[in-house]
């Protein structure tokens, strides 16, 4: 169905090829995962397949893709949209229209499709995807996740033969991830669909995926093969190849059903041994972050004060609450937000709130800065009230890394970006600088935010806010577009930031950044708090939010890989 012969991509200005010589086939009706670090070149051979490389984003392409016979080279995009249906990483970039229901007969429309076969097609997908309750909301009032669901949605109702996926599930919550790719596998096995999909969160998908294809550096030739075989070598690799890789399994387990049955030896040997924590806890000394070691002694210690180091419990940092909710209500027209919420974070704490897609995570994180006025209830942020303290004021007192960091970069360089930054937060002249120096090494002052990756674009937003030093931070879906190693440098990050006493909140899906980080776990549902705890206590009694160790090594509370590790002492 895909076929590369030869492929090679370079962009203007850029030293080495994207892709290089890439020789490639993708059957017809397999779902083909495509793997590798940050930079290798993902996107760009997707883009590739759907004929956005190089029509629309520019560069040179050599050799040949065809898909379903169609060569990409003399196809434009509009030519293939009958054939192939691509989602993108920004699902707000691919939005034509303001409500759902009209985006997702959009592309129909376009193809000309009579009117009964697209109504019938958008109550389908209405259903599959969990969308019926929200067909007439504006689009710009979903979150992000919900977002995404429909980007999905309005590429599935043409029914095309190919599916083009960059990072599907990054925004969705565990249980509405799992009902995409329930989906995609139906259109698979039912339809002969062909879908070709980059995924950070492996996790998630590995144990769907019919093949593997492994670009293991940028321009370096894929490797491509069954699943287990491709993650015995692949430097990325999801928690459960881990825990196979630690205990020596053959072959290694892709998912928690599988890794659980041969886990029983390994139980035995866990039985007696009490878990250390991980995000932190009372009297517990604390692992360092697997598998990178923390952020350098450089800019990031020379702004906090000292070195990097291992986040005390919370109990043991003094001072007042960094914030404090009673019973905060947040309206939006007919939709009630938030009701009676309450919640306290003390310093050099990490708090990770959870929820499914809209439970009102975002909008908590919105009224901590100052960006939502509360319906009823208070809010005090560093002793203040966060709506009705100026910005600037606001500004060193919490900041707020968005779900998008690219809404908080509007300059056209780097260097311009720091400076404003400084001037914002009235610190030295060269402070934020320092800082994208230790996070982003060799990104240069001329370069355009644009042309950052995802997770670049991510470090570049977090040390514009830390530039303040605020003594809370705000993150919202902080590990979205970013690979294991790029998530490994970001939990030592943020670890060395709790280490110094800033109250970390992080609003997340990602339930193994949870485990690895935060001393507590509150849980949303349609607005309200339905749990607030330890994380080792709320994660493991929910099935949905239960990081993968947890899932395979239960009733025993191991939440990550690397606890296991220490326990075991390196080996299993």
């Amino acid at each position: 169905m895909i076929r590369f012969d030869d492929v090679s991509v370079r962009y203007e200005g850029v030293e080495r090829p994207t892709l290089s010589g890439v020789d490639l086939t993708v059957p017809e009706g397999e779902l083909v995962l495509l793997v590798g670090p940050s930079g290798v070149g993902k996107s760009t051979l997707l883009g590739a397949v759907s004929g956005l490389v190089p029509h629309f984003t520019g560069g040179r392409l050599t050799g040949r893709v065809t898909v379903g016979g169609r060569d990409t080279r003399t196809h434009k995009p509009r030519e293939l949209a009958d054939l192939v249906g691509t989602v993108g990483q920004d699902p707000l970039s691919h939005f034509v229209t303001d409500t759902v229901e009209d985006e997702l007969a959009y592309g129909m429309e376009s193809l000309g499709l009579a009117p009964d076969v697209m109504r019938r097609r958008v109550e389908e997908t209405l259903d599959l995807l969990g969308l019926a309750g929200l067909r007439d909301r504006p689009i710009a009032t979903l979150s992000g996740g919900q977002q995404q669901r429909v980007a999905i949605g309005s590429v599935l109702t043409p029914h095309p033969r190919v599916l083009v996926l960059d990072e599907p599930t990054s925004a969705l919550d565990p249980a509405a991830a799992e009902e995409v790719l329930a989906v995609l596998q139906r259109l698979v096995h039912d339809l002969g669909t062909t879908v070709l999909m980059a995924e950070h969160r492996l996790e998630r998908v590995v144990q769907y995926a019919d093949q593997v294809v492994l670009l293991p550096s940028p321009g370096a030739a894929p490797v491509m093969g069954a699943p287990a075989d491709v993650m015995a070598v692949s430097p990325v690799h999801p928690p459960v190849v881990a825990l196979g890789r630690l205990a020596g399994w053959e072959p290694l387990p892709l998912s928690v059903r599988d890794a659980r049955r041969r886990a029983s030896g390994m139980r035995e040997r866990l039985a007696d041994v009490v878990p250390q924590p991980v995000g932190g806890g009372a009297g517990h000394k604390l692992l360092p972050p697997p598998p990178l070691p923390a952020p350098r002694r450089g800019a990031l210690s020379r702004l906090f004060g000292r070195a990097p180091q291992e986040a005390p419990a919370p109990e043991a940092v003094s001072g007042d609450a960094a914030a404090r909710v009673e019973r905060l209500g947040v309206r939006r027209g007919r939709i009630e937000a938030l009701r009676r919420v309450s919640l306290t974070v003390g310093p050099g704490e990490t708090v990770a709130l959870m929820g499914r897609n809209g439970a009102g995570k975002s909008t908590l994180l919105g009224a901590l800065v100052g960006m939502v006025e509360p319906t009823s209830g208070t809010v005090l942020t560093g002793g203040r009230t966060p709506h009705r303290t100026p910005p600037r004021e606001m500004v060193r007192r919490v900041g707020l890394v968005p779900q998008e960091p690219r809404d908080l970069l509007y300059a056209d360089t780097v260097a311009a970006e720091c400076a404003a930054a400084d001037a914002d937060a009235g610190a030295e002249p060269g402070s934020c600088r320092a800082l994208v120096s230790e996070l982003l090494p060799g990104v240069v002052d001329d370069t355009h935010p644009r042309d950052l990756s995802e997770g670049q674009r991510l470090a570049l937003a977090l040390a514009l806010v830390l530039t303040a030093r605020p003594p809370l931070l705000l993150l919202d879906e902080p590990t979205r577009g970013l690979d294991y190693a790029a998530k490994a440098r970001l939990v030592g990050m943020l670890r060395a930031l709790a280490a110094e006493g800033h109250a970390i909140v992080l609003a997340t899906h990602d339930v193994e950044l949870a485990a690895e980080l935060a001393h507590r776990v509150v849980i949303l549902a349609d607005g309200e708090v339905v749990a607030d705890g330890p994380t080792a206590e709320v994660v493991v009694s929910s099935p949905a939010f239960a990081p993968q160790t947890a899932k395979i090594l239960a009733p025993q509370e191991w939440l990550t890989v690397s606890q296991v590790r220490a326990a075991l002492g390196g080996g299993a």
